[in-house]
């Protein structure tokens, strides 16, 4: 867990220092560097995602993680959450649920997050943690310099969910082929993109009711492998 909790430090860490300077920051420079935020992310899940070496893989999973996460209603469930947050902690701070949401689907989602967390719950390693940890922490400072406190608040889903990954990491370990990874990891940059294209603002995605697609690889393999 050692690596999950120097990433929630860091995120801390770069929420307090992107606050200290919001206020030197005009609106117009913090919608442009929003619009740098939202294109860097966009390319980021695009490298991922042309990863995969089962596009069909990738496009079932999407599917089938849409559905799934639609009748759980994830992102009904997250943006409450940001909103009972806001109401006691947010003090007026409007965008403290946007920070809160947007934050939270960033660090949870992609290939840093599920990898370094499971190579520290099967062998011990933090590198890949601590590397995420340190580009957590600059997106911290960027995305609090514009959308303030709710960013830090980030820190619970992303201590349960790669938490919660390197603790299961022994339980499936059989499972986490190379091939499993790769996918799940593809499958997590179409995320990522949905997320660039949401804070460009060209549509609004749910994009926390697909999370459950980034799990559907590791099933669909251990099926096939079982039949």
């Amino acid at each position: 867990m050692l690596g999950s909790i120097v990433n929630v430090i860091a995120i801390i860490l770069g929420t307090s220092i992107g606050i200290l300077i919001k206020k030197g920051i005009k609106e117009r420079y913090k919608s442009t560097i929003m619009d740098g935020i939202g294109l860097s992310t966009a390319i980021i899940g695009i490298t991922s995602a042309i990863e995969t070496n089962n596009i069909i893989l990738v496009i079932g999973s999407i599917v089938v993680g849409g559905i799934i996460g639609e009748f759980i209603d994830i992102d009904l469930k997250l943006e409450y959450l940001g909103n009972r947050l806001e109401k006691k902690f947010g003090k007026g701070d409007s965008n403290f649920s946007k920070g809160f949401v947007t934050a939270s689907l960033i660090f949870c989602i992609g290939a840093m997050a599920i990898v370094g967390s499971l190579e520290s719950g099967l062998s011990g390693n933090h590198e890949t943690l601590f590397a995420k940890s340190i580009l957590d922490g600059v997106m911290s400072v960027i995305l609090a310099s514009t959308l303030g406190i709710g960013v830090s608040f980030s820190i619970f889903p992303v201590f349960i969910y790669q938490g919660g990954i390197t603790l299961l990491a022994n339980s499936v370990k059989n499972l986490l082929t190379p091939e499993v990874i790769t996918e799940m990891s593809a499958v997590g940059g179409v995320l990522i993109l949905a997320i660039g294209i949401n804070i460009l603002g060209i549509k609004k995605i749910k994009v926390a009711n697909m999370l459950p697609a980034i799990f559907i690889p590791i099933i669909y393999l251990a099926l096939t492998n079982i039949i």
